[in-house]
């Protein structure tokens, strides 16, 4: 059973869906209790074979995240700094390393670390209220939970410099404008829908969305071409398991497959 070592952070299994929702009230700031306990949620689902897919939102109806609380950094302290720079660098990294799908319930504001928790995660929903930015650099700081890459990534450079060096706001319908969410629904229907989506995650076969994650990602570090003969090799690979069979054999009987994620 996972369990969370946080209350900033509550888990729930829903079917074979992870929900984890951030609950540290009134801004749903990250601190190193909640990051610790993002890494250790992470670790436990991709060891879990019930679980294929992870959904994240945050408690209450303003507030995704709003990134850091700023108050552990008023006194310029190095040590606190690079701690909290680890911690929020091995949250967002195990979570964008997930053998499975994540998805982000984006309900209201996205702010700073709680903008780079989304980014994270594999597809994003947003409620039509909700804001982003990354606003680190108007505090005398910068992203560093993956913001400057993974932005940069997601919506191109152009986009990620107005966010992150003029520090521009976006709302969700210019997100998905330039890609940074996927969808826009309106308010209160963000986590219905990835949960939806999710579920839908959890009809596919779990080693050959794993599979094709990696290779998809793949892209982020390494040219095309390089990338074919891998993708071919992991098509054979996934011969080795019994979900192929599985799948295979289910759609030629004409009947639902019963996936045991390996």
């Amino acid at each position: 059973m996972i369990q969370s070592k946080s209350t900033k952070l509550l888990a729930e299994m829903r079917g074979h869906t992870l929900l984890i929702t951030i609950n540290n009230p009134p801004a749903n700031t990250w601190d190193p209790d909640s990051l610790g306990a993002m890494t250790d949620l992470v670790a436990q689902a991709n060891t879990d074979k019930e679980v294929y897919a992870i959904v994240i939102t945050g408690q209450g109806e303003k507030f995704f995240s709003a990134g850091a609380d700023l108050k552990l950094f008023a006194d310029g302290n190095k040590g606190v700094a690079r701690g909290m720079a680890e911690n929020f660098g091995g949250a967002f990294e195990a979570l964008a390393q997930f053998r499975g799908v994540s998805i982000a319930a984006i309900n209201g504001y996205a702010m700073g670390g709680g903008l780079e928790c989304t980014l994270a995660c594999d597809i994003r929903i947003a409620e039509r209220q909700a804001q982003m930015a990354l606003p680190e650099a108007t505090v005398g700081l910068l992203p560093c939970g993956g913001g400057t890459q993974n932005l940069s990534w997601v919506v191109g450079e152009g986009w990620a410099k107005r966010m992150i060096l003029c520090g521009e706001r976006v709302d969700a319908v210019t997100a998905e404008k330039i890609g940074l969410v996927e969808e826009v629904v309106e308010k209160g229907q963000a986590l219905g829908k990835a949960l939806a989506l999710a579920e839908a995650v959890c009809k596919q076969s779990p080693p050959a969305v794993s599979a094709c994650k990696s290779l998809i990602q793949r892209a982020r570090r390494t040219d095309i071409q390089s990338s074919y003969a891998p993708e071919r090799d992991a098509f054979v690979g996934l011969f080795d398991t019994k979900d192929q069979r599985e799948g295979v054999n289910a759609f030629l009987e004409k009947r639902l497959p019963s996936w045991i994620n390996g």
